[in-house]
């Protein structure tokens, strides 16, 4: 596969997972919802207290976001916003996708922006009483993203370079 081909399939690895991260950051109640009754079954309690684990933790969101959307359903529109900015960062990406050498810096931000997932989690997550288990988990999308943008930005450098 020559190399624009490879930078090009990496950084569509990278598009699709903004995209499915911005596009399911939308119905995340309807979406928690059916998740907890796959995960418990149609007819069990969703009592986050009768579980533990994941589940707890899943039920336990559920029930966090039921509650307060039905109080203040307004507070879904930063949900709203956190999608959008998502689908905004995807499409910075279609620059190196078009032309990879003279874009090489937005994958280097990418880079950065997965790494920079770790201390986010690592020190939001506590003060916001995320499981550890939960942060973990948050810091496996920077580890998946690394990858194929570091791939990218080697493929680049095999790509001809710019005269300056």
């Amino acid at each position: 596969m020559d190399p624009l081909t490879k930078i090009r399939a990496c950084l569509a690895m990278v598009m699709l997972g903004l995209f499915l991260a911005g596009v399911t950051a939308f119905p995340l109640l309807a979406e928690l919802n059916l998740l907890s009754r796959w995960l418990v079954g149609a007819d069990a309690p969703l009592d986050p207290e009768a579980y533990d684990g994941v589940v707890c933790w899943i039920l336990t969101v559920r029930a966090g976001l039921e509650t307060t959307y039905a109080a203040y359903p307004w507070i879904a529109y930063g949900t709203d916003w956190l999608a959008f900015g998502h689908l905004m960062i995807l499409l910075f990406f279609l620059l190196p996708y078009q032309e990879p050498v003279r874009y090489v810096g937005v994958l280097w931000v990418g880079i950065w922006a997965s790494l920079l997932v770790f201390p986010l989690a690592f020190i939001c997550g506590p003060l916001r009483e995320i499981p550890w288990y939960w942060q973990l988990i948050d810091c496996s999308f920077g580890v998946i993203c690394i990858l194929p943008l570091w791939i990218a930005i080697r493929e680049t450098r095999k790509l001809p370079q710019p005269p300056w």
